[in-house]
């Protein structure tokens, strides 16, 4: 078993959307292309906004998707974990308390952007005298907790990056610790890092400012820092951050008929120097990923963009993929499967060729030339087109004028796959009897 370990720590305060069903499925395929472990982390501590049903729905989506989790934890439960190390960390002054309130903090915000400064913040707090603290708290104040960073370079060799550098004295230390005394993501996140032996965080890029901080955290707490990966961000098709890919979730795109591999497929290759084409196995999928192919601009996230390529992968499907959730058979499959644009839709035309219907009679004389021109035989696709012509001799009709009404009797409906292809399913009596009119 490969030392490598990965983990996707989603937030239960909504259902999965596409962007982080994105970083699930390059945490999953990393870990399964290196033999490695595949965490669920869940990040429950927003207790306001986490849902039972959220997380029921993401766990689903997850499973669907075939991005299954060998182990897994949950933040709630590690509050006592977290309050250990901050203390530990307290003692030796990397945290330290703020008494500012909300409406201090935005005043120096601004101030500094005035000056033409970046808005970091000025540590006023280290220098609180036990008499100002006194003060505060006799105001009623409480505190917020905030991490020392040291002064210096902080640097890594990002997957997707490169090598990424940040001056520490540029940036503001991070807040950790709410005036209600909840935490925020920061440390949190390092120290299960830590403590269930991560080795590479794949996440998006604008966690990249958190990572400068998070290693200074990882250091303090004596444990190694990962690899990291930051995913460029998905936009629109117009190019920016769009609130509907927000909402645009893995439920909605299964209820559509989107196939669960078509997106790990598309998902996997957007905004890489590969091409985007179809793949019917995960693990087949996770033998190509490679960081160096991924491209630095947000790749442009289209919905119709997948639902296109969802049709064009269904086309592709070999029949052992899909035996296992249609009942008809391997011939008929393969007869129809470049007309489907889903795959459930097969059920519909094995019952329309194989079941009974009412045929729909548009042109009854057009009809009963046809019946009485039908060769009782093998109907391959040749003794279709020899049927055919002879029909458009006899009625002088042609076009949709002779196709329309042929399929309207033969199948009920107005469109589907080609004559010639239905006609051999249909065979001789089921077809004659349809185009007299007649139940069959």
């Amino acid at each position: 078993m490969s030392s490598v370990k990965v983990r996707f720590a989603p937030s239960p305060t909504g259902h999965m959307h596409i962007g982080n069903t994105r970083t699930a499925l390059f945490n999953w395929l990393w870990a399964k292309k290196m033999g490695g472990t595949f965490m669920l982390r869940v990040d429950d501590t927003d207790f306001a906004r986490s849902k039972k049903e959220y997380e029921d729905s993401m766990r689903e989506s997850l499973k669907w998707l075939g991005l299954v989790w060998t182990q897994e934890a949950r933040q709630s439960a590690r509050f006592e974990r977290y309050k250990e190390v901050t203390q530990k960390l307290i003692s030796e002054g990397r945290i330290y308390p703020c008494y500012e309130t909300p409406e201090e903090l935005e005043f120096k915000r601004k101030r500094s952007l005035s000056k033409g400064l970046p808005p970091i913040y000025d540590r006023q707090a280290l220098s609180y005298t036990k008499e100002d603290i006194a003060s505060f708290e006799r105001e009623g104040r409480k505190p917020h907790y905030r991490f020392k960073l040291n002064v210096g370079e902080i640097k890594w060799t990002d997957e997707v990056r490169g090598e990424v550098k940040y001056d520490a004295a540029n940036l503001s230390d991070p807040i950790i610790i709410r005036e209600d005394g909840s935490y925020l993501y920061h440390l949190p996140s390092v120290i299960d890092d830590v403590d269930f032996g991560i080795t590479h965080i794949l996440r998006g890029e604008d966690h990249v400012t958190n990572t400068a901080s998070q290693i200074q955290m990882f250091e303090a707490i004596g444990g190694t820092v990962p690899t990291f990966a930051h995913l460029p961000l998905l936009t629109g098709k117009e190019g920016k951050l769009s609130k509907r890919l927000g909402s645009l979730g893995v439920r909605e795109l299964k209820a559509d008929g989107v196939e669960n591999m078509a997106i790990c497929s598309y998902l996997a290759k957007l905004g890489t120097s590969e091409e985007i084409k179809p793949y019917y196995d995960l693990e087949e999928l996770a033998k190509t990923l490679d960081f160096s192919k991924i491209g630095r601009a947000q790749p442009k996230f289209d919905v119709e963009e997948l639902r296109h390529f969802n049709i064009k992968y269904i086309h592709s499907l070999p029949y052992d993929v899909v035996k296992d959730r249609i009942s008809a058979g391997q011939t008929f499959w393969e007869d129809v499967k470049a007309n489907l644009e889903k795959v459930e839709d097969v059920a519909v035309w094995d019952k329309i060729c194989n079941g009974e219907i009412t045929p729909v009679i548009e042109n009854k004389a057009l009809t009963d030339a046809a019946a009485s021109l039908l060769p009782d035989t093998d109907l391959t696709v040749d003794v279709f087109n020899t049927w055919i012509d002879e029909i458009k001799s006899k009625t002088g009709l042609k076009g949709k004028d002779l196709f329309h009404p042929v399929r309207l009797a033969l199948t009920g409906e107005a469109s589907g796959p080609e004559l010639k292809i239905l006609l051999s399913l249909i065979g001789y009596k089921k077809a004659y009897r349809r185009l007299k009119g007649e139940k069959a």
